[in-house]
């Protein structure tokens, strides 16, 4: 093993960014503490206080000594997420110095990425493809993801470069295709414009956002929780409005809103689907090839017990929350086979299957046409989301002694973490060292 940091000052400059790392790519707070407080210990600090908030984290190496504070600056995609859970488990192990760490932490934004070209508009068409593939399986709801699908990627290039964009991109972008789905639903060319308008627009929904603070809410973060949902409940208003102003400005019949579900194309409309979002969500997230199927693997056994529980109660809620808990349990096994694939990044995707803020916008959506249905729709849906939160909650405690087994008894493992404390850093990614 190697020695501890003899520094404070350096330790926790490396424990506050591999926390911030953590919490960039989306990880509950509880976890990511839970995450700091493995890489302490093994550097040889057993009492440290970590306190996680979604936008920054405190660390400090003993009760009354220093703190380090470390903002949380923007999101980070799935492949620099895996950087950082793979310097954790090789701090972690023992096989990484705490140098070459913070090196490795210090150049993670540089990382380039994978498909710099074409990864955004490829993989957005993708992932919007797939998506209608699994909610809208109908061939001119499908066509109609892939065009407008490129009009969101537009709004969310110049989200990053100017200000005007930015705040308003679920607003925009929801407006957008709403005007569009709306247009073409009057002149009969798609069915169920209410979910047709949604996959061009899924990237942008809060789903995960809004599960991810339950989740933080039933583990005892109330901050971080309530932040989450606060935030996540404006992003859906935002979208929800766009598809209010659209339905104003076309001055739309009322029964062309309506939740009406298109099932033109037959049951293999969904696995195709999800393979589809699997490839996606590579080229959108910078994810290897290789590492495709072990994300389709997880996107798989989410379907099929989501399937199963629908197929067993009347309700979605049952099939939800064995949806959230295979998730759960399969990124595990997933991680054992494949270090690789961390957990966490096998079980994110699944978020995008499971879309309970896609049925949230089209279900608060219904209020312009039937408040009394719109509001028993997003009761149903916030059901529907408390069910996956409870599942991931359920999955993760069923999980939690396999994931010691991954970290003792996986050789693959153990080989994966030795090589990566003997992986230089690309010359395209190096940087200043940390004072």
């Amino acid at each position: 093993m190697p020695p501890p940091v003899t520094d404070p000052e350096q330790t926790r400059r490396l424990l506050a960014w591999l926390g911030s790392g953590l919490l960039a790519g989306g990880m509950p707070v509880h976890e990511v503490e839970e995450d700091v407080r493995e890489a302490a210990v093994a550097l040889g600090h057993e009492g440290i206080e970590v306190a996680a908030s979604p936008t920054g984290l405190w660390v400090t190496l003993a009760s009354g000594e220093a703190t380090t504070f470390e903002a949380v600056d923007g999101g980070v995609r799935l492949d620099q997420l895996a950087e950082v859970t793979a310097v954790h488990a090789a701090l972690t192990a023992g096989t990484l110095p705490a140098a070459e760490a913070l090196q490795r932490l210090s150049v993670l934004r540089q990382r380039p990425h994978r498909y710099p070209a074409y990864g955004l508009p490829v993989g957005t068409v993708i992932v919007a493809i797939g998506i209608a593939l699994v909610l809208a399986p109908a061939w001119p709801s499908i066509l109609f993801a892939a065009v407008i699908s490129q009009v969101v990627a537009g709004l969310m290039v110049l989200s990053g470069r100017t200000l005007l964009v930015g705040p308003l991109l679920p607003f925009l972008a929801a407006f957008a295709s709403s005007v569009a789905a709306f247009g073409l639903a009057e002149r009969g060319l798609v069915d169920a414009p209410l979910w047709t308008l949604v996959p061009p627009i899924a990237v942008l929904l809060p789903g995960s956002l809004i599960v991810t603070g339950l989740t933080e809410l039933s583990a005892g973060a109330m901050m971080a929780g309530t932040g989450r949902l606060a935030y996540g409940g404006t992003q859906m208003l935002l979208a929800t409005l766009g598809v209010g102003a659209a339905v104003a400005v076309l001055g739309l019949p009322l029964s062309l809103i309506d939740g009406q579900r298109p099932e033109a194309l037959g049951w293999w409309a969904p696995l195709i689907g999800l393979l589809v979002i699997a490839v996606g969500i590579s080229l959108l997230e910078s994810v290897p090839p290789s590492l495709v199927p072990a994300l389709l693997v997880t996107v798989l056994a989410t379907f099929a017990a989501q399937s199963l529980g629908n197929a067993a109660s009347e309700g979605p809620w049952v099939g939800a929350f064995l949806g959230a808990c295979a998730a759960s349990l399969t990124a595990t096994l997933v991680e054992f086979v494949r270090p690789q694939v961390p957990r966490v990044i096998a079980f994110l995707p699944s978020f995008w299957l499971l879309v309970p803020g896609s049925l949230g916008l089209v279900s608060v959506a219904q209020l312009e046409s039937s408040p009394t249905a719109g509001v028993l729709a997003a009761v149903e849906v916030l059901v529907i989301v408390a069910s996956i939160a409870l599942g991931v909650l359920v999955g993760a405690g069923l999980a939690h002694p396999l994931r010691s087994g991954v970290t003792r008894l996986s050789p693959t493992r153990r080989a994966f973490v030795r090589q990566l404390a003997r992986r230089p850093v690309r010359r395209s990614e190096r940087g200043p060292r940390p004072d």
